[in-house]
């Protein structure tokens, strides 16, 4: 929609109110007709609001803006004459209604016209307001300038921005911008369960598997008692934390975005330690025993998988069979791969036993399938060769992820890297991810090409 045609409904939405505040000031409103009024000026003032977003919206030239202003300055003159107006005629009436006593029963009191009349004042103040667009690019320039330090702490608060003993509490706008790029590289947080958190808090996944009981006979004796199988698994957020250094002299040089190059050091950083987290778990002294490599069940060939050898398409077409076949029923129907690249090439070139590709893209443009399964594929999948090719199949959504809503901060180390001229941003934040489900039903398998089973000993 364009700006003209927005500034014509934004007039047309003006007018309305405006009569209808004149009516309010005749005391033309009946009792009757109140409930009605009321109901459209909240219409026209969500009309109303939409418009000023949309508007404040648009990519439009600074003489756009300048026309709205015009605007918007004679529609305030006309308002304000029509309130000398309507006062002088609201004594008139009421004059008048001194000498109709059923006229007066049938109006309004003046409690009701004043909020009737607060509501319109304030659906035609709209105009002015902000667009989330324009707050959310306030707040990441206020974010960039306070961590390049072009503004203290005390002016970083007045604009909005949580600071305190040295970090600052990232904004949600840009949290989510992190957040969100995590999702497009770690698989486990885009197909997981995500639970957000207030506090640092144990948050309890419950897993349980109970038999029930059956009798087509009068009972004659008391219900069985049954056996269940109980896990309570709690996610504990860890202190997580990222590094990433930039050089004084980016930071100084005149022309760069330096508020991106902060955000894109932040994802890159942090996301690489989050990914590798959920997947391996393998950091020393902080290892994650609900990583997927390490809680997903291992699946083992029947016919060995030589990788150079000519027959690798029909025996790794079997073994991806027997592997797919290895959830139960209810988890399978809910089932997807993903996989390394490594696997993701292998596939690309194998056929099924009818001579098609195994690998597919989805007619609906919803990414690849491979036996009828969806498939995606990331790095993060590896082992510490990455030309092995590694399969995950199963449930992701029993893969629980917790964030507790606003724990990332970013901490400026200046002294630290002083030395060698850089500037050092630490990321932090509270975080846990896990692969759970019942011993009795696992949710997610694991295939990797050529791995033997480990002898028992």
């Amino acid at each position: 929609m364009n700006k003209k045609l927005l500034l014509a409904l934004q007039k047309r939405n003006n007018q309305r109110l405006t009569e209808l505040r004149s009516k309010l000031e005749k005391n033309e409103v009946r009792a009757d007709d109140l409930e009605a009024v009321q109901t459209e000026v909240q219409d026209l003032a969500d009309e109303a609001q939409e418009i000023a977003d949309a508007l404040a919206n648009l990519d439009d030239d600074e003489g756009g803006e300048g026309e709205d202003d015009s605007e918007g300055k004679e529609s305030g003159t006309g308002d304000e004459g029509s309130d000398e107006g309507g006062e002088g005629r609201s004594g008139d009436e009421g004059e008048g209604e001194g000498e109709g006593e059923g006229q007066r029963s049938a109006g309004i009191s003046s409690e009701q016209r004043s909020a009737a009349m607060t509501a319109i004042q304030t659906a035609l103040s709209t105009r002015n307001a902000k667009s989330t667009k324009q707050r959310e690019k306030e707040v990441r320039s206020a974010f960039a300038n306070f961590v390049v330090g072009k503004i203290n702490e005390a002016e970083a608060r007045s604009l909005g921005i949580e600071v305190g003993n040295g970090s600052v509490t990232i904004p949600e706008v840009i949290a989510t911008e992190i957040i969100t790029y995590a999702q497009e590289e770690n698989l486990l947080r885009k197909y997981g369960s995500v639970h957000k958190t207030k506090g640092n808090v144990k948050y309890p996944v419950l897993v349980k598997k109970a038999a029930a009981n059956v009798n087509k006979k009068e009972r004659t004796i008391e219900i069985a008692e049954t056996e269940i199988e109980f896990d309570e698994i709690l996610l504990d957020p860890a202190e997580f934390d990222a590094l990433a250094t930039v050089t004084k002299k980016l930071m100084k040089m005149s022309g760069v975005n330096i508020e991106e190059i902060v955000v894109e050091e932040l994802k890159k950083a942090y996301v690489e330690k989050e990914t590798n987290y959920m997947f391996n778990g393998d950091d020393a002294g902080n290892e994650n025993p609900g990583a997927l490599a390490k809680k997903a069940v291992s699946f083992y060939e029947t016919e060995a998988v030589d990788l150079e050898a000519g027959g690798l398409a029909s025996k790794l077409y079997q073994q991806l069979v027997k592997f797919k076949g290895q959830p139960v029923t209810a988890v399978l129907k809910k089932s997807m791969w993903i996989v390394n690249r490594a696997a993701f090439t292998a596939l690309e070139g194998l056929l099924d036993a009818n001579g098609r590709p195994l690998l597919y893209e989805a007619p609906d443009g919803m990414g690849y399938r491979l036996l009828g399964h969806k498939l995606d594929y990331t790095d993060a999948a590896n082992t510490d060769d990455p030309a092995v090719p590694v399969f995950y199949f199963g449930d992701f959504a029993s893969f629980h992820i917790q964030d507790v809503i606003g724990a990332m901060e970013l901490q400026k180390l200046i002294e630290k890297y002083s030395g060698t001229n850089k500037i050092g941003f630490q990321v932090y934040n509270l975080l846990d991810g896990q692969l759970i489900y019942s011993p009795l039903e696992p949710t997610a398998y694991r295939y990797e090409v050529g791995a033997t089973a480990p002898t028992a000993g």
